[in-house]
């Protein structure tokens, strides 16, 4: 895959990340027989709707500069030397754990709210020997209220969990003034954008970007939300749990 992975992302993983990403795999199916983590286990679709899709959100970080302007990125992905992520509903890890690979001198923080799913990331963090990941057990409106981390993050990444607007309202809280959410999306319509400006203008931030593109293998259409953080979120946000859900921004 180093060629679709350079051709793609503008980057190709080291020996030992190539490693890991085979290790992660084979756990994820060890796992899958208990907890049903996902129902993606053959090979070249785990490295393309996991794998690849997981670091495609974050592809101008991982550039590094380089490349700049090319298959027209709008967005900048500019934080500190050493990143700090947060992963809402992670599930079996993704986006989180790709990116903690990929990334080596960032921290991610794995959020998610099913302390079994918690305690299965925990034992392949053990197994990867991981020092650069946390886990966190939790609801995105609970953490979000926390002082230890509301407007602490750099980047917060949420994929899969409801409506944009919903996960906007999960995401902005949780990251700094200046920093990003990154909403991982598959199909997007104009009356969904409409929606999310509502919410990210409540919320204290802007769409700086969103990024349309087709999986490699796949050719499956794939969007990614880029939120920008301008100013701090009001503190009735996040709603209480539940809230968000049920009547969304």
């Amino acid at each position: 895959m180093a060629d679709i992975w350079q051709q793609t992302l503008h980057w190709t993983p080291t020996a030992q990340q190539q490693m890991q990403f085979q290790r992660l795999y084979e756990l994820i199916l060890e796992g899958n027989r208990q907890l049903n983590l996902t129902r993606i286990t053959e090979p070249l679709e785990f490295w393309e709707k996991h794998l690849w899709d997981s670091l495609r959100g974050i592809a101008p970080l991982l550039r590094d500069g380089e490349d700049e302007g090319d298959e027209g990125d709008e967005v900048v992905i500019s934080p500190p030397s050493s990143p700090a992520f947060i992963d809402i509903g992670t599930g079996a890890g993704f986006p989180g754990i790709p990116i903690a690979i990929a990334v080596p001198n960032c921290t991610v923080t794995l959020l998610d709210s099913t302390r079994k799913k918690i305690t299965f990331l925990e034992k392949i963090l053990s197994e990867l020997e991981f020092t650069n990941i946390k886990t966190l057990i939790g609801r995105a409106e609970e953490i979000g209220r926390q002082p230890q981390h509301r407007q602490t993050y750099d980047i917060a990444l949420v994929r899969a969990v409801g409506t944009a607007s919903i996960c906007a309202e999960y995401a902005l809280p949780l990251v700094k003034k200046g920093g990003l959410a990154v909403i991982y999306r598959g199909n997007w319509t104009e009356d969904e954008k409409t929606d999310l400006e509502n919410a990210v203008n409540q919320l204290g931030g802007v769409i700086e970007s969103i990024e349309n593109f087709t999986t490699p293998l796949s050719n499956s259409i794939r969007h990614c939300l880029y939120l920008r953080k301008i100013a701090a979120t009001p503190p009735d946000f996040p709603r209480p749990v539940g809230i968000p859900t049920q009547k969304p921004l």
